[in-house]
């Protein structure tokens, strides 16, 4: 009697084991989504009010604070999946670019696309943070090597361009000056040279790696 008991409880366990493991993968990452999105709002960092759940990813949040973060960009603030077609507060301005021969550090069977933004000054408007103050104007150079990959990624740009993404107005990273116009989300290589450190090249990862940061 004294070895059956334990025997029958390991059966017992091993059996329980095996009927939690048969959930499937889908089953289990829904449970824990909805468990981790119980109580506490992920921007307000307090007890939801009024939660709502997004209809893909299923992460929740205060009605209220869902509804502001996405008139700024149309995106889970958890996970970036999209909702709708993303548009961005970028100010107004205009993108060119042109073919150059020379090459790029890491690139040398292939020339250079040479991108420049120029974007015009105004006045923020109520999807910026102050509006009515004034915001100046500037211009930005940034590379792409002349290849297969490089004029996919270009694509992309111009499409972030035309859905207002590239910039923002805001603090800028690198001087800390607040209501200029600044980079949005989306890497650029600025220079030609000098490595990731310097914002250029060489940089084996950065085509891999850009279009997950576009879209």
């Amino acid at each position: 009697i004294w070895f059956t008991k334990p025997s029958r409880c390991l059966s017992e366990k091993k059996y329980g084991d095996r009927q939690k493991g048969s959930f499937s993968s889908k089953e289990q990452a829904k449970a824990k989504t909805e468990e981790d999105t119980d109580g506490v709002c992920p921007i307000c960092m307090e007890s939801m009010k009024d939660k709502e759940i997004l209809t893909k990813c299923k992460h929740a949040f205060c009605k209220g604070c869902i509804k502001k973060a996405m008139t700024y960009k149309q995106t889970c603030p958890v996970c970036n999946t999209v909702y709708g077609l993303m548009q961005g507060n970028q100010p107004e301005g205009e993108m060119s670019f042109q073919f150059v021969s020379s090459c790029l550090p890491g690139y040398s069977s292939c020339g250079t696309i040479v991108i420049r933004y120029d974007m015009k000054g105004g006045i923020q408007t109520k999807d910026h943070p102050n509006p009515g103050e004034p915001y100046h104007a500037i211009s930005r150079t940034a590379y792409l090597p002349n290849n297969k990959e490089g004029r996919e990624i270009l694509q992309l740009l111009q499409r972030a361009f035309r859905q207002k993404l590239i910039f923002t107005v805001g603090q800028s990273h690198t001087t800390g000056l607040q209501g200029v116009i600044t980079w949005n989300d989306i890497h650029h290589k600025t220079s030609m040279y000098g490595g990731p450190t310097n914002f250029g090249y060489p940089d084996p990862d950065y085509l891999k790696n850009l279009p997950a940061g576009i879209f």
